[in-house]
């Protein structure tokens, strides 16, 4: 089954950028959303893990959403994260969300909490109905804790603002029923960079990218080559970034890419506690492939 993206191919996860004083730095912001857009992006993912919502404010998620809409303003698709593990509270930060420009809404399940198959369904369900905004769901227990199991996605695809989902299971077998049981219009992005091509293979629409603050053309053009049939260009592209792929998650995410955006040039500032920047090695080897890569100057 062939499913179709509706807000691109390649949407990045996009870091939130610091100023020196650990304030949110909205016009870095903008700079940040100008180039991925320019390099790649067919949308951006803002407020999500990657952009470490949970140490964020309320009013600094509507500003961030706010900056990045109107940067992307019939250029691009901005979808907010817009759920933490209190469904009040969820539904509260979609409808800021809608309010601020977001073209659609992710919502991850509810961490830490771990509730049942029937609450993450009302969960996500009292999310949809809270906005006209489509929804993509996230699926990522290696972080929350709680899968959604396969009968819960089926069971929510067939709610009319809930469009796709973000895939970061790691497991193909489950990401193969999910396309096959869900309405074709049901979007499946990657939620792993390495597994994007994998994911394509078994009817997968794109990817929610965190390398493509670096590397967003190339994998677009991945992308662009497989759907176009030429498989083995798709592959030779994804075996050549496997490698930034791993050093991007050596440490915990956010760190590797926001020392990877400053390495491209851009002052994104380190992560808000408790999350770290990462280390002086990783930081010299992410250089070293970037430049091996041809996306900076040799080091």
């Amino acid at each position: 089954m062939t499913q179709n993206g509706g807000f691109g191919r390649v949407l990045t996860a996009m870091v939130t950028p610091f100023d020196s004083n650990g304030a949110v730095d909205i016009e870095a912001a903008r700079t940040l959303a100008r180039h991925l857009i320019d390099h790649g992006s067919d949308g951006l993912v803002v407020v999500g893990t990657t952009g470490e919502s949970p140490t964020l404010k309320d009013s600094e998620k509507r500003a961030l959403i706010e900056a990045v809409a109107e940067v992307c303003s019939g250029r691009a698709s901005v979808v907010a994260g817009s759920s933490t593990y209190d469904t009040e509270h969820s539904v509260s930060l979609s409808r800021d969300a809608a309010a601020s420009g977001a073209d659609a809404l992710m919502a991850v399940t509810p961490y830490y909490s771990r509730p049942s198959q029937a609450g993450i369904a009302s969960h996500f369900k009292a999310i949809a109905e809270s906005t006209d905004l489509p929804v993509i769901l996230y699926n990522i227990p290696g972080r929350t804790g709680t899968l959604i199991e396969v009968e819960t996605v089926i069971e929510l695809s067939t709610h009319p603002n809930i469009v796709g989902i973000k895939d970061a299971t790691g497991n193909l077998a489950m990401t193969s029923r999910v396309v096959a049981e869900t309405p074709e219009d049901f979007s499946v992005y990657s939620g792993d960079d390495v597994l994007t091509l994998p994911m394509l293979a078994v009817g997968g629409v794109g990817v929610i990218s965190v390398a493509s603050h670096v590397a967003g053309t190339l994998i677009s053009e991945m992308i662009e080559a497989f759907t176009a049939g030429n498989v083995g260009e798709a592959r030779a592209t994804h075996l050549r970034l496997l490698k930034l792929f791993s050093l991007l998650f050596a440490e915990p995410n956010p760190g590797p890419v926001k020392a990877a955006c400053e390495i491209m040039g851009f002052t994104v500032g380190p992560p808000r506690l408790p999350m770290q920047a990462a280390s002086e090695d990783l930081a010299v080897k992410l250089r070293d492939e970037l430049a091996r890569l041809d996306l900076i100057s040799e080091p």
